[in-house]
């Protein structure tokens, strides 16, 4: 996944920052992250600060397919994709408005012949979407339209981001959700969900939070390399490679990530940030 020389890349300073949406990156959790009332408030309050979005795009961890391809643009049943949990986390619903428009705007400005866009018209949104929307925005009156991801590769998803830029100044709201920190095997969910995170943990949030405040976009993509702990906290990457895609949205001469939310859950970072 990682390149095997320093990359480059290539910042576009020539739209104007001020004036397009924020692109967002979360730590979504796992289902029952919703039940932590500290976080579904720092999520309310989040969205309570941000321009209102003329629509959503949601790149979550937990869509990998290539090539690049368009979920639902109708309303869909949500994808309830974990298991072993109460019932009622499989009850829940979020009928937010499809999104044929910004489908059609995607499609214009990642399709080529080298990068063809596929369609799944019939998959609905997976929780990396659903269950930070639903504390977002919970009315769910705004059109949402999910796309995978068509590699872990953080280049090509920087590059993906990019195109995605022009976007923004149409007022849609890019989020990438995945989880700053995310090893499943190495964490006690028997434990209170605040107890002390590992080393492996808060190091790697550590080095992440001074990256981003550095603007240290080549050393962000390098991170398996560069961060400390790394492959303990990202054993599989598809849970950071979200950030890829919003830094890339987010590229230009005076891109600012700012840390909205940070702390741990079950040991996991959930550290996330705007990019204005």
């Amino acid at each position: 996944m990682t390149p095997t020389s320093e990359p480059r890349i290539d910042r576009d300073s020539s739209t104007d920052p001020a004036a397009a949406m924020p692109v967002l990156y979360l730590s979504h959790g796992a289902p029952p992250l919703a039940d932590d009332s500290l976080w579904t408030e720092q999520l309310a309050s989040w969205s309570a600060d941000l321009p209102r979005p003329t629509s959503i795009l949601v790149i979550s961890a937990h869509w990998e397919e290539a090539p690049l391809t368009i979920g639902a643009t109708t309303p869909t049943p949500l994808v309830y994709d974990f298991w072993g949990f109460p019932d009622r986390f499989y009850e829940a619903t979020y009928a937010a408005p499809g999104a044929p428009q910004l489908a059609a705007q995607v499609r214009q400005l990642l399709r080529s012949p080298r990068h063809p866009i596929h369609e799944a018209p019939d998959r609905g949104l997976d929780h990396g979407a659903y269950v930070p929307l639903v504390e977002m925005f919970p009315a769910a009156d705004i059109p949402v339209l999910q796309i995978s991801m068509p590699t872990l590769d953080p280049v090509d998803l920087f590059q993906v981001g990019r195109k995605l830029r022009p976007l923004r100044d149409q007022g849609v709201l890019i989020l990438g959700s995945g989880f700053t920190t995310h090893n499943l095997r190495l964490i006690d969910m028997r434990k209170p969900s605040d107890s002390s995170a590992p080393s492996w943990s808060t190091e790697f949030d550590a080095w992440a939070e001074q990256a981003i405040a550095e603007r240290d976009v080549d050393g962000l993509i390098d991170f398996l390399r560069k961060a400390p702990a790394a492959t303990l906290a990202h054993p599989k990457i598809e849970h950071f490679a979200p950030l890829f895609v919003s830094l890339g949205a987010s590229a230009d001469d005076s891109m600012r990530g700012t840390s909205v939310i940070d702390g741990f859950w079950y040991g996991l970072s959930k550290r996330s940030w705007q990019f204005s």
